[in-house]
């Protein structure tokens, strides 16, 4: 399949490390630079104001998919290539997993960790084939990642289903991961 869409999930706060915008900032502009669109929450503040600030900086396209129930708190970021403003959460999730050809969670809290287990329950239900990666420079995911072992040992997941998250520590090794050297090279 060819990559044309990253859906990224991250906060819509920046967090007190200083390390997470400059990360939401390069993988915004890499993904611009290989000529992927940016899927994204449709905020303009925290992590996901970063990223997409960063792609648009880039000469890329943006597309934000923000619930309109957040409309009124004027986070919505205004100058986005295309924004939809959907009912709710649900279909917020739903039009991002459309978008989107590969995932891709950087730092959050309840939202990003629950838009991340959605993507990998689709692709553990066989409902897609998508890459779901964790950006994870500075060991923020790994008590996740013990999680996950604990419910694999546990028998909760299967053995192949601990190899559905994809864990990279650099933006390159997440753009080398999604993007065969081949499609890289392409014009």
């Amino acid at each position: 399949m060819a990559l044309s869409a990253v859906t990224v999930f991250c906060g819509a706060s920046a967090g007190h490390r200083p390390d997470r915008p400059a990360t939401a900032t390069a993988l915004g502009r890499t993904l611009a630079e290989a000529g992927l669109r940016l899927v994204y929450g449709g905020a303009r503040i925290g992590l996901m104001g970063a990223v997409a600030d960063a792609a648009l900086a880039a000469g890329g396209e943006v597309t934000g998919v923000i619930p309109e129930q957040l409309l009124p708190y004027e986070i919505a970021h205004t100058g986005l290539t295309e924004l939809h403003v959907v009912a709710g959460m649900r279909e917020r999730k739903a039009l991002m997993a459309e978008l989107g050809d590969a995932f891709v969670a950087l730092p959050g809290g309840f939202g990003t960790a629950e838009e991340f287990f959605e993507a990998l329950t689709g692709s553990q239900l066989g409902l897609h084939t998508k890459p779901c990666v964790l950006l994870d420079p500075d060991g923020y995911y790994a008590p996740l990642l013990a999680f996950l072992r604990t419910a694999h040992d546990e028998g909760f997941l299967h053995d192949g289903d601990l190899e559905r998250v994809v864990v990279c520590a650099s933006v390159q090794q997440v753009l080398d991961r999604l993007l065969p050297r081949e499609e890289m090279a392409s014009p």
